[in-house]
């Protein structure tokens, strides 16, 4: 009952602050000059949502961030929280990619609209669209955040196989590759259905590792960079990472 509680003030709490700040994020992302207002806002945002909750942070960052550099960001993906610790955990500004099903859903979706891209896997005209929109921002210093899983898998903790998306789109643009591990948020918030009360307060660790240069690299180290950041991520995972419950392998 205590976390049916818990959970119950989690999505209050991310509620009405949103609908607090929501009029403020509609005229900011009128204009797009004013994107990296709304990157902030959503910085407080993400900030009270976790201290309203008892949900705590840790970053360990591997390597310094370079103020002005883009990225490509690619966490593992285990919780929704994650999109909130994303928000947190990277410093430079980044828009994020995800799938075109964020368009459908309330509130929310403002995001997406603009600022966001998001990606319909199924369609060869939306996918080039997306591709060439993410381009565009990172060669204006924009970093871009993709969970290279595109979707939370039931096995979490372990990882499922990465698209070969937002390596490809690193090495065409020739920047650095940022892998991030969210090592506890699959236990503070996870995403089965069988699960769905149990989300509890406690500390989130996270680690933002060693960028890894795309300088030099063609379409045909695609397939190792993938495998070097997947290998890095669940590594990670297997040695630091908790493991409380029985987990198979993903398919």
């Amino acid at each position: 009952m205590a976390r049916r509680i818990w959970c119950g003030w989690f999505f209050l709490s991310g509620l009405l602050s949103f609908l607090i700040l929501y009029p403020i994020f509609l005229v900011l992302l009128t204009r797009e000059k004013w994107f990296p207002l709304v990157f902030q806002l959503k910085k407080i945002w993400a900030h009270w949502i976790l201290f309203s909750t008892g949900i705590r942070y840790q970053v360990e960052y591997e390597a310094p961030i370079v103020k002005g550099q883009a990225y490509m960001i690619c966490p593992n993906h285990s919780s929704y929280l994650d999109i909130v610790l994303t928000n947190i955990a990277f410093p430079n500004y980044f828009h994020f990619m995800g799938k075109a099903e964020l368009l459908k859903t309330p509130l929310l979706n403002i995001f997406f609209k603009r600022m966001n891209i998001t990606v319909n896997r199924s369609s060869i005209t939306n996918s080039h669209k997306a591709y060439k929109r993410a381009s565009n921002d990172l060669a204006k210093g924009i970093s871009i955040a993709i969970f290279p899983e595109a979707t939370i898998p039931e096995c979490s903790p372990n990882l499922t196989a990465f698209k070969n998306g937002p390596f490809k789109i690193a090495i065409d643009q020739q920047v650095p590759v940022v892998p991030i591990t969210f090592l506890d948020n699959w236990y503070l918030f996870p995403d089965s259905i069988n699960e769905r009360y149990v989300v509890r307060p406690g500390l989130s660790r996270i680690i933002v590792h060693k960028p890894i240069e795309t300088i030099g690299m063609t379409d045909e180290d695609v397939t190792n960079l993938r495998l070097q950041v997947f290998n890095l991520i669940q590594k990670t995972l297997t040695e630091k990472g908790r493991f409380d419950r029985k987990v198979g392998l993903c398919k």
